[in-house]
């Protein structure tokens, strides 16, 4: 029997990263240390977690310039095994993202689209054979909504980053299977400023997932809840977690495992990206992340369940 794969529609982009001591305040100048290059971009990012951290069939459709980051996108993602679909784009960049990383691991990240935005409904490829079709909001608005109700109607399981965080309209999540968000991507879809218990429930989406950083995350699949802890580490940075937690979860959907299962080997794999500079050169192996999981000692839950539970505001 065939595999079935997962199709990861979204962005790519070259990160240019300083550390410094700390983010900058706004009209603050920070003297940085190290700088570095890395391929990143949400989807980029994400497809990588699927096929290396998943271990599952990944292709990308990706816009991409003519010039020298393009070539640097396209060799990360092919030597992680995924397969691209590339739309080249003559008269734009390849997208750049300019990213400062704090010595606490917290970073800011500025983003310029370049080709991203030449990525249009028209573009999208074959759907036969996907179980599952991965997004973000990298990427113009109304080519994540047309690729969605396309999938929709082939019967793909379609599963939405809402990030970067933006209000989103009623006919897209219409046809969201399931979303995912952080607390602010959360706050900024549902207007909702309390608990995240009240605003998990706020979102007509089958199932909506968010994510809660250090403390682990949270999902509402129909009426049911399933919380889960992080685990425990000391971050080096965070760039990337967020995308490789993704991709991670996606690639378990796609195996066929439950949501609880789901979200515990997407944590553990967000958790071992902290342990690494960059976004896609930081996203583990299957392998690692499973032995991370088959261990008693490498890396346990940071939080109990009970005070996940309070701080999600559930009773």
């Amino acid at each position: 029997m065939t595999t079935p794969a997962v199709l990861v529609a979204g962005s790519a982009n070259l990160d240019f990263v300083v550390r410094a001591t700390h983010v900058p305040a706004p009209g603050e100048t920070v003297l940085g240390r190290d700088f570095t290059m890395h391929p990143g971009g949400k989807g980029a990012n994400q497809a990588v977690a699927c096929a290396r951290a998943g271990g599952v069939p990944t292709r990308m459709q990706v816009a991409l310039g003519e010039d020298a980051f393009a070539d640097t996108l396209e060799s990360s993602l092919r030597s992680a095994g995924v397969e691209l679909d590339i739309v080249r784009v003559a008269n734009q960049a390849t997208g750049t993202a300019f990213i400062v990383v704090a010595d606490d691991a917290e970073n800011a990240i500025t983003v310029a689209p370049g080709a991203n935005a030449a990525l249009l409904a028209e573009h999208l490829p074959d759907l036969r054979g996907l179980s599952h079709l991965l997004l973000q909001l990298e990427t113009p608005m109304e080519t994540v909504a047309m690729y969605a109700l396309a999938a929709r109607a082939a019967g793909v399981v379609v599963v939405l980053n809402a990030a970067p965080a933006r209000a989103l309209p009623a006919s897209l999540l219409a046809n969201v299977d399931v979303l995912i968000a952080n607390e602010h991507e959360l706050a900024a879809l549902t207007g909702v400023r309390g608990s995240v218990a009240d605003a998990i429930t706020a979102l007509d989406v089958p199932c909506v997932i968010v994510t809660l950083g250090a403390r682990g995350c949270v999902a509402r699949e129909g009426t049911e809840y399933v919380l889960q802890s992080a685990f425990r580490v000391e971050p080096v940075d965070t760039t990337g977690a967020g995308d490789t937690f993704c991709g991670a979860l996606v690639a378990a959907f796609s195996r066929g495992d439950s949501l609880s299962a789901a979200l515990r080997f997407a944590s553990a794999a967000a958790a071992l990206a902290t342990q690494r500079l960059g976004a896609q050169s930081s996203i583990p192996t299957r392998a690692e992340v499973e032995a991370v999981l088959g261990s008693s000692t490498s890396m346990h839950e940071q939080y109990e369940s009970p005070a996940l539970t309070a701080y999600c505001g559930f009773p």
